[in-house]
């Protein structure tokens, strides 16, 4: 009698727990479906035209806080292919860590119910099975909502005071930053007038350095001076080209920059309130050490583009994949643990001073 006692609770316990895995499985399912839905919400945000005899896809979406990619050439569809790329891989880096999250929670609790049927309810193994889920929550926390010390949101509000400035070529201080780069980059040739054929050997489109501005503002041009003042052997070399086999249509040197400038700002998150993208964050972490761990971090990508320009033997149609290419190696050096300064970063060692 005992033994068919026993053996009758065992049945209801393994029919619990079928149920409980039913259960775990149908959440997973309606979690699936919603992201499944979110991804066909996203497509249909996008509206196609034919242009030309071409296909061409376009995101309906206002301006980024004013800003407007910065356009290297004249290929506007190549461009905006790429910063429709750029918004959806957020999106997607955004719902991956979010049901990352949700599915080791629930994975967590049917494994706490779990020990709880089959143990007790008082069980150690049951509270270990439980930590992982609360250290994920708090990474998660942590990377959703960031908590910044003051000097962090002084030196964040600073580097988004820079952004909103645009290049004015009537400013006479914008002005004389752009004289300033010249002699820095060409410390023994005479300054040519603010629209001179000679402004496309620094790699400006035109004769006006101020049309190729656009959505980079004042801060790219910052960020140039401060690569030709912190760097200078490596600014040089990559101004003249002399590092390794160079294609025959080259990258224009000082438009490459702003668009730099540009990426960074995006990559990091720089314009909304405060960042939650990993890199953003992880950024902020740097500001703490680094006032100017922007500018710094401007220099290792130019530097980095390089290489990356060299290494895939590239030619200036394929600008904006080398870009894209180095804003995702970046991505990864940030992401390394042992990460606290700019200097940290292995592309770092690039530079030369």
């Amino acid at each position: 009698m005992a033994s068919n006692c026993r053996f009758s609770v065992i049945i209801r316990t393994d029919r619990e727990i079928d149920l409980g895995v039913q259960n775990v499985f149908v959440k997973g399912k309606g979690i699936i479906t919603n992201l499944v839905m979110t991804s066909r919400t996203l497509r249909r945000r996008l509206h196609h035209a034919d242009v030309d005899g071409k296909r061409q896809e376009h995101l309906e979406t206002s301006d980024l806080d004013g800003l407007n990619e910065p356009l290297l050439g004249n290929y506007r569809h190549d461009d905006r292919h790429s910063e429709l790329e750029d918004l959806l891989d957020d999106e997607r880096r955004k719902e991956h860590r979010h049901w990352t999250l949700v599915f080791s929670q629930l994975i967590a609790q049917w494994a706490q119910w779990l020990a709880n049927i089959v143990i007790g309810p008082a069980s150690v193994v049951g509270w270990l099975l439980t930590l992982p889920s609360a250290t994920q929550n708090r990474e998660g926390n942590k990377l959703l909502r960031p908590s910044l010390s003051p000097l962090q949101e002084e030196r964040l509000r600073n580097i988004r005071q820079r952004l909103e400035v645009p290049f004015d070529g009537s400013c006479l201080e914008h002005q004389g930053a752009l004289k300033q780069l010249w002699r820095l980059a060409y410390p023994d040739r005479e300054l040519p007038s603010l629209k001179s054929v000679l402004w496309k050997e620094m790699g400006w489109q035109g004769t006006d350095p101020s049309t190729d501005f656009r959505g980079g503002g004042f801060i790219s041009l910052e960020n140039l001076i401060f690569f030709a003042q912190k760097y200078p052997e490596s600014f040089q070399r990559l101004l003249h080209k002399q590092d390794g086999n160079r294609a025959e249509w080259e990258y224009p040197f000082a438009v490459a920059g702003i668009n730099i400038s540009f990426m960074l700002a995006q990559m990091l998150d720089l314009q909304s309130g405060v960042p939650s993208s990993l890199a953003g964050i992880r950024f902020l972490e740097l500001l703490q050490e680094d006032e100017m761990a922007f500018d710094n971090l401007y220099c290792v990508a130019f530097q980095m583009m390089d290489a990356q320009w060299l290494a895939k033997r590239a030619s200036y149609m394929e600008f904006n994949d080398v870009l894209k290419s180095t804003r995702t190696q970046l991505e990864r050096e940030l992401a390394l643990e042992d990460v606290s300064n700019v200097k940290d970063l292995p592309a770092y060692n690039l530079l030369k001073r």
